[in-house]
C-alpha cells in the first residue's frame, strides 16, 4: 500500500525494512505486518514528514521493492480535488480512468533495448475496486464507483482557467500522484486502485470567480479529518480479500506486450 498526503502511518507493531533498487532510495522505509491473515506493505510515497514533493517522488523505486517483496496488489489512497460539484468533499472517489498532464517524470521501467508496450485502456484493477465498493457501501461511505482523474504536475495548484479546462472535459477529480505510479505497478503486473479522497472542490470548480483558492493547509486537514474512515475501509477490505485469481488480467499485463 501506498499511503497519501496525511497517510504516514497505517500498520501497528510493523517490521521495518529498506530494499534496495536499481533506481535509487524508495521514499522511506517500508513497514510489513499482518492485517487479517495478510502480509502488508505499506510505505508513505511522501515519506515520512512529508518531506517529498509530487514530483520528485521515486516512483520507479517504490513499485519495485513492492514487487520485490512478493506485493500482488496495491491500493494507493490519495487526497483529491473534486472538478464536479456532485463530489463532494468528504466522499470517495475509485477512479478507473487517468488523464496524464505531468512532464519529466520517469514512467517505465521499459527503457529499452527493445519496446514493451503495456495496454493502458483499463489501468486500475476491476477486482480490487469491487472490493472496495462493496466494503465501502456497507459501511455508509459516500463512495463513487468510478471517476476520471486528471494528474497535474505540481506543486502548485490549478489556475482558474486549467480548473476550467479540466471540468468542461468532463473529468472528476484532480491530483499531483496518481501517474506514473499507476502504469508503473501495470508493467509490474500488479493489481492497483486509487481510493481519491476528496479533500476540496477545485480552484473555480462552482463557476464563481469569487470562490476562495484550495490551499495545502486545508488539503491536509481535510484529509485528516477522514483518516479514520478511509483506514477502516482499507483494512476490512484487505481482511476479506480472497487470493488474486491466476487469470488476473492485472497478472498478465505483459503477456504479448514485447516486441
Amino acid at each position: 500500500m501506498f499511503g497519501g498526503s496525511g497517510f504516514q502511518q497505517f500498520l501497528a507493531d510493523a517490521e521495518e525494512v529498506r530494499i534496495e533498487t536499481p533506481y535509487g532510495e524508495t521514499s522511506d522505509v517500508i513497514s510489513i505486518a499482518e492485517i487479517g491473515g495478510h502480509s502488508v506493505a505499506f510505505l508513505p510515497r511522501h515519506g515520512r514528514g512529508h518531506r517529498l514533493p509530487p514530483h520528485q517522488i521515486p516512483y520507479r523505486a517504490n513499485v519495485w521493492a513492492m514487487k520485490q517483496l512478493g506485493v500482488e496488489r496495491i491500493f494507493a489512497p490519495c487526497a483529491a480535488g473534486s472538478l464536479d460539484p456532485l463530489i463532494v468533499p468528504g466522499s470517495m472517489v475509485l477512479v478507473d480512468q487517468f488523464v496524464d498532464r505531468t512532464s519529466g517524470r520517469a514512467q517505465t521501467f521499459f527503457d529499452g533495448p527493445g519496446a514493451t508496450h503495456v495496454a493502458g485502456a483499463d489501468p486500475y484493477c476491476g477486482s480490487l475496486r469491487a472490493e472496495l465498493l462493496k466494503v465501502g457501501r456497507s459501511q455508509g461511505i459516500e463512495i463513487h464507483a468510478a471517476g476520471t482523474m486528471v494528474i497535474i504536475e505540481g506543486p502548485r495548484f490549478s489556475t482558474r482557467a486549467e480548473s476550467k479546462w479540466y471540468r468542461d472535459a468532463g473529468w472528476q477529480v484532480i491530483n499531483m500522484t496518481g501517474y506514473p505510479e499507476v502504469i508503473l505497478a501495470r508493467e509490474q503486473e500488479l493489481c492497483y486502485a486509487t481510493i481519491a479522497l476528496i479533500t476540496d472542490y477545485d480552484t473555480g470548480v462552482a463557476n464563481d470567480p469569487t470562490a476562495q483558492a484550495v490551499t495545502a493547509n486545508q488539503v491536509i486537514a481535510a484529509f485528516e479529518a477522514n483518516l479514520e474512515r478511509l483506514r477502516d475501509l482499507l483494512i476490512a477490505t484487505i481482511t476479506q480479500l480472497p487470493p488474486r485469481a491466476s487469470d488476473d488480467p492485472c497478472a498478465q499485463a505483459l503477456k504479448g506486450a514485447t516486441l
